[in-house]
C-alpha cells in the first residue's frame, strides 16, 4: 500500500509530586490506507491521472493498520497485521508507551507500518554549509549528497560514471553517463553565465576528488575558489541530477548568497527537482517534494502562486486560556482553496505589504526639513535613501507612495 495517512495526538501530562517537569503522553495514533479510487479525493493539486496510478498503488479490504479505541477508562493503540481482520492485533496501552507504535513497528507484524516509519526517516533538511561543499573527497567518499552538502565532488563524480545498461548487441558492459557534467555546466550557466565546463579531477597520488569549474577563457577553479551561493545552486544541480533522490526536501532560504537577478534561476531548478506531475513516476521523474521557506519578498514574487504558503502568528482562546499559534494560508483563487474552503485566504493587503516593504517617506507636517533645538535651526542631515530617488521611483517593482496605500 503506497497511499497513507499517518495521524497522532500528543498532550503534555504534568506529573503527581509536581517537582518534574512533566511528560508527552500519545493520545491517539493511526496509520490507514487511501484506495484507488478515494485518491482522487486525497490528491487535490493539479496532477496526471497516468502519474496518480503510477504513484498509488495496492489495495487493502481490511481496516487500519494503527488504530487506537477506548476501552473503558483505558486507551488501547493497536497494531494490526497486514493480513487484515484475519490477524490478531497486538494491543499496547497508551498510557504507558514511551514512544510511538509504529517507531517499534517490525517486517514480521507489519511490513506497511515498517515502509512508513523508513519513508518519514528518509525526509531530509538541508543545511547545505559552505565549508562542507568545498571539501574534496577521498575514493573511498560515500557518493550521495549528505544534508550538509559533504561529498558534493563524490556524488557528482559518481553520476558522470553512472552505466545506462547494455548498448549495440547486449554484449557491451555499459557505457559513461557523461552528460552528467555537462547537464551541470548547463544548470550552472543559468546562475552564472561565465561557465564553460565542470568536472571533478582525480588525483590519483592523494587518491582525492576535487570538483572544477571551468570560466568561458579557460581558467580552472576548483571549489574552494567558489562562492557559497554557487555552491548550494551546484549541491542542488546534484540532486535533480541524481534518480536515488527521493522523498521529501527541505531548505532553508534558498536565495542564500544568490544575486536578485538570479533568484529566477535558483527558483526554476527547485521546481525541477520537485517531481512532474504531468507525467508518471520513473527514471527521469523521481518522486520528490520539495519544501522550502524563505523571508524574501523577491522569492515570494515569484513562486508559483498555488505553491505560496503564509505562516502567521494568531491569537486563540481555548479552554479559559489565552496564546498565540501558527496558522497558515493562502492565495486567492488557487486549488488549496478549494481544498480547504473553511480557511479564509490571504488578504490581498498583506501580501503587497510583504512585496513591497519599502516605501518612500514622505514629510510631514512636523518634519520640514530642519532640526530644531535651543540654540536654533540648521538644516536636517538625514540621508536619502536609494527609494527616495526622484529617479529611480517610477522603475521599481510595486513601488506605491505611501499617500496611495
Amino acid at each position: 500500500i503506497t497511499f497513507l495517512r499517518y495521524s497522532i495526538e500528543l498532550a503534555y501530562r504534568i506529573e503527581g509530586s509536581g517537582r518534574s517537569l512533566g511528560s508527552l503522553e500519545l493520545l491517539k495514533e493511526e496509520l490507514v490506507h487511501i484506495n484507488r479510487g478515494d485518491a482522487r479525493a486525497h490528491l487535490p493539486f493539479p496532477h496526471n491521472a497516468a502519474w496518480r496510478k503510477s504513484v498509488v498503488q495496492g489495495q487493502r479490504r481490511g481496516g487500519s493498520f494503527i488504530s487506537t479505541a477506548q476501552e473503558g477508562p483505558n486507551r488501547i493503540i493497536k497494531l494490526h497485521q497486514d493480513g487484515g481482520s484475519s490477524g490478531k492485533p497486538r494491543s499496547l496501552l497508551a498510557e504507558n508507551l514511551p514512544r510511538t507504535v509504529i517507531s517499534a513497528s517490525n517486517a514480521a507484524e507489519s511490513p506497511t507500518a515498517l515502509l512508513a516509519r523508513k519513508e518519514m526517516q528518509s525526509w531530509r533538511l538541508l543545511q547545505l554549509e559552505p565549508s562542507a561543499l568545498r571539501m574534496p573527497d577521498p575514493f573511498t567518499a560515500p557518493t550521495k549528497l549528505g544534508t550538509d552538502g559533504s561529498h558534493l565532488a563524490a556524488s557528482l563524480y559518481h553520476l558522470a560514471r553512472l552505466e545506462e545498461g547494455p548498448v549495440g548487441n547486449g554484449n557491451s558492459k555499459g557505457r559513461v553517463r557523461s552528460d552528467a557534467y555537462t547537464q551541470a555546466a548547463n544548470r550552472l550557466a543559468e546562475l552564472i553565465g561565465d561557465v564553460r565546463g565542470i568536472n571533478v579531477d582525480r588525483d590519483e597520488r592523494r587518491e582525492l576528488l576535487t570538483l572544477r569549474v571551468m570560466s568561458r577563457d579557460g581558467t580552472s577553479h576548483d571549489a574552494r575558489a567558489l562562492s557559497d551561493g554557487t555552491l548550494r545552486f551546484l549541491a542542488l544541480t546534484v540532486l535533480e541530477l541524481d534518480p536515488q533522490t527521493q522523498g521529501l526536501l527541505c531548505l532553508e532560504e534558498p536565495e542564500n548568497g544568490i544575486h536578485p537577478a538570479r533568484i529566477p534561476a535558483m527558483l526554476q531548478l527547485l521546481i525541477d527537482l520537485a517531481v512532474d506531475t504531468d507525467q508518471p513516476i520513473g527514471h527521469d521523474n523521481p518522486l520528490r517534494q520539495v519544501i522550502v521557506n524563505t523571508h524574501s519578498p523577491a522569492v515570494v514574487a515569484q513562486v508559483p502562486d498555488d505553491s505560496l504558503i503564509v505562516a502567521e502568528l494568531q491569537e486563540r482562546v481555548e479552554s479559559g486560556r489565552r496564546f498565540q499559534a501558527a496558522s497558515f494560508r493562502w492565495l486567492p483563487d488557487t486549488w488549496r482553496v478549494q481544498a480547504q474552503p473553511e480557511v479564509y485566504p490571504l488578504p490581498r493587503g498583506k501580501l503587497l505589504e510583504y512585496l513591497n516593504p519599502v516605501m518612500r517617506e514622505e514629510p510631514t507636517a512636523e518634519d520640514d526639513g530642519w532640526e530644531h533645538n535651543d540654540g536654533g535651526s540648521k538644516k536636517s542631515e538625514r540621508p536619502r535613501r536609494v527609494i527616495d530617488r526622484p529617479d529611480l521611483q517610477p522603475y521599481l517593482p510595486y513601488f506605491m507612495p505611501s499617500s496611495s496605500r
